[in-house]
């Protein structure tokens, strides 16, 4: 059964009001803790952040208690503003006292309350995508309200990567992979039955890697008559693949009867489709690019066969450096606040910067004044469409401008404007320190839900740092007087 929260406090525990946050550490945690206290404590917050919750994280009145609504916001926010990994959450739920504070647990005596770590593995990945984005759209709109300013939002959209959980990609290590995944799922499924023929799996792995290491390094050295040596080499590591990928078609039938009534082997059942499909493709490469010299095209390449959403990414202003992932669009106000993001999958800039657009307005509870993009998002299209819905459109034209084009580009405004929008470079950079530089979760659904997860942090630390900055501006005009000297004469004066 879910709660909220813990409505009656442990012994020795303090109401979560009363906690004191640390408000001249640097360190990345202390504002957004301070941010979390605001919502949990300001109740018309309170009440929509929670409604949410409790419309995505069924609450049932059967079963064993599971973790507070509170408790899994908490270390979600927490695992991503440290960039941490769950054995890291782990020590931080059970031992690190201000954050145990802020769950209303305490130390005191011997029933501490513990996380073990599949708990919290389990419990932070109910929060889902689309309950991560309307979070984050309060937030900002709280973020929005302390600033107390009716000016319009200045918008600036620029694109990042974020690698996913992979190694670098060859054809070579793809069809190793391919093989290796394709006899592990066989030998899953051949357990307990009388299927022939599977004895040797291990061995075959074995076999396998030892001329995919061959291959390998001999692709990486030099020397006399190396392409005719690389032949003779992959063209065994191919008889060996071939002959597994023989085996599995000849037991296919076999294997799809012993897996009726039984959902583990149903489940390794489809994998081993998936990747017998794969193991096919790379031998397919492997033998047109080593063999035969062919040039394989870009559109028939993967680039993992466990996370194949992933995009091979290269930017020019990177040099010559290669991102495995997928681009991440994110629009960042004058305040700092990310108001909304997008992932690219199989889209380019220029793609997104309409709808997107749309979406911020769409979303906004302030009127949006402008919106600043790359070079990249350029399209006489995509200009002529955004200057229809928004004040004023910062786009700089690619190629050779007209006299208009080029008077545009040189006001004022816009060259201010143009200069302003380089704070997304500062706003990116923080998001990464937000563990938005590499997910290492898998799936896709996953690396959205981990982008998502990333943002809200990333704002909550936002929220934090201004909160503080009230909290310090209010101890400051609470200190008592005291003399001040100045001239040669003694004066009272506030602090």
């Amino acid at each position: 059964m879910r709660k909220r929260f813990e409505i009656q406090l442990e012994i020795g525990s303090r109401p979560i009001e009363e906690i004191g946050i640390p408000l001249k550490s640097r360190d990345e945690l202390p504002p957004v803790l301070r941010a979390l206290q605001y919502i949990y404590t300001t109740p018309e917050i309170n009440e929509q952040v929670f409604d949410l919750l409790e419309s995505e994280i069924v609450i049932t009145g059967k079963g064993r208690p599971g973790m507070s609504l509170w408790e899994i916001l908490v270390f979600g926010v927490v695992r991503l503003t440290l960039d941490a990994d769950y054995d890291r959450l782990e020590h931080i739920a059970n031992y690190d006292m201000l954050v145990r504070e802020l769950l209303g647990l305490s130390d005191f005596g011997r029933n501490k309350k513990l996380y073990p770590l599949q708990t919290l593995k389990d419990n932070v990945g109910f929060l889902s995508e689309e309950l991560l984005d309307e979070i984050n759209g309060i937030v900002v709109k709280v973020g929005h309200r302390i600033k107390k300013k009716d000016e319009a939002l200045r918008v600036k959209i620029d694109t990042y990567p974020v690698e996913s959980n992979v190694h670098f990609p060859t054809d070579v290590n793809l069809l190793w992979d391919a093989a290796r995944k394709s006899v592990q799922m066989v030998l899953k499924i051949v357990v307990g039955t009388d299927i022939p023929g599977w004895r040797k799996g291990q061995a075959w792995i074995r076999e396998i890697k030892n001329a995919y290491l061959r291959v390998n390094k001999r692709m990486a050295k030099g020397g006399k008559n190396k392409a005719a040596r690389l032949h003779e080499l992959t063209k065994e590591y191919l008889r060996l693949t071939n002959n597994i990928s023989k085996k599995i078609k000849s037991s296919k039938e076999a294997l799809v009867k012993a897996t009726e009534g039984s959902l583990p082997k149903t489940i390794c059942l489809m994998e081993l489709f998936y990747f017998e499909e794969m193991l096919d493709k790379h031998i397919d490469l492997v033998e047109r690019r080593i063999v035969k010299g062919e040039k394989i095209p870009h559109n028939e390449k993967m680039f993992s066969l466990f996370e194949p959403y992933t995009e091979w990414i290269k930017k020019g202003k990177s040099g010559n450096r290669v991102d495995l992932g997928l681009n991440v669009a994110v629009a960042t106000d004058q305040y700092g606040f990310c108001v909304h993001h997008h992932v690219l999958e199989e889209e380019q800039d220029v793609d997104i910067a309409v709808p997107m657009t749309g979406q911020i307005i769409e979303l906004s509870d302030i009127p949006i004044g402008s919106v600043s993009y790359d070079k990249g998002c350029w399209s006489k299209d995509n200009y002529e469409k955004l200057s229809s819905i928004v004040p004023e459109v910062i786009m700089r034209k690619k190629g050779k401008s007209t006299q208009q084009e080029y008077e545009r580009e040189h006001e004022n405004r816009f060259i201010a404007l143009c200069h302003e929008h380089s704070a997304v470079e500062s706003d990116i950079n923080s998001l990464e320190h937000h563990g938005l530089d590499r997910c290492p979760d898998s799936g896709i659904d996953h690396f959205k839900r981990y982008i998502s997860l990333g943002i809200l942090s990333y704002n909550f630390h936002r929220l934090g740092n201004l909160l503080i900055e009230e909290d310090r501006k209010k101890i400051k005009k609470c200190r008592p007087a005291r003399l001040r000297h100045s001239g040669g004469r003694l004066r009272l004066a506030l602090a």
